[in-house]
């Protein structure tokens, strides 16, 4: 199991805007310049920010803006607008377990509750954390650089 690359392409957008957003041009090549990607796959997860109404995009212009106060978007806010798993479900189930197996038959009864919970606990955590907690602490990392 393993969460798409998306979502931290998201975070790592965000950081760049609120630590960039007064020096450069915030166009998808700076952006992808930063995280050392193709430009489309910057501009992919922009869309689905902006889709979920977490950014303003101004075309041509590379104005990129959050469209709410950082403190107010958390990671689960992003990993939801990036699509970072099917379905809304954390844990893919195998399709057909053999229901002639006791096994089989009785195995969604066994772990289904269990695989829910762990996925709450997961989305309770990310909608603790904010962008704003995210870039405090990668701008405090950049300052003891220095």
């Amino acid at each position: 199991m393993q969460i798409s690359s998306r979502f931290t392409i998201a975070i790592h957008i965000f950081a760049c805007i609120d630590t960039f957003k007064d020096e450069y041009k915030l166009t998808s090549d700076f952006l992808a310049g930063s995280v050392n990607v193709n430009p489309v796959i910057i501009r992919k997860v922009m869309q689905q920010l902006k889709r979920a109404g977490l950014i303003n995009v101004a075309r041509g212009t590379g104005g990129i803006e959050p469209a709410k106060p950082l403190d107010e978007i958390t990671l689960l806010d992003i990993f939801k607008a990036v699509d970072s798993i099917e379905d809304e479900q954390l844990f893919h189930f195998h399709e057909n377990p053999n229901t002639a197996c006791p096994v089989g038959r009785n195995i969604h009864k066994g772990l289904d509750d269990k695989l829910e919970s762990i996925q709450q606990a997961m989305e309770q955590k990310m909608a603790e954390i904010t962008i704003k907690d995210v870039i405090n602490d990668t701008q405090k990392s950049i300052s003891e650089e220095n």
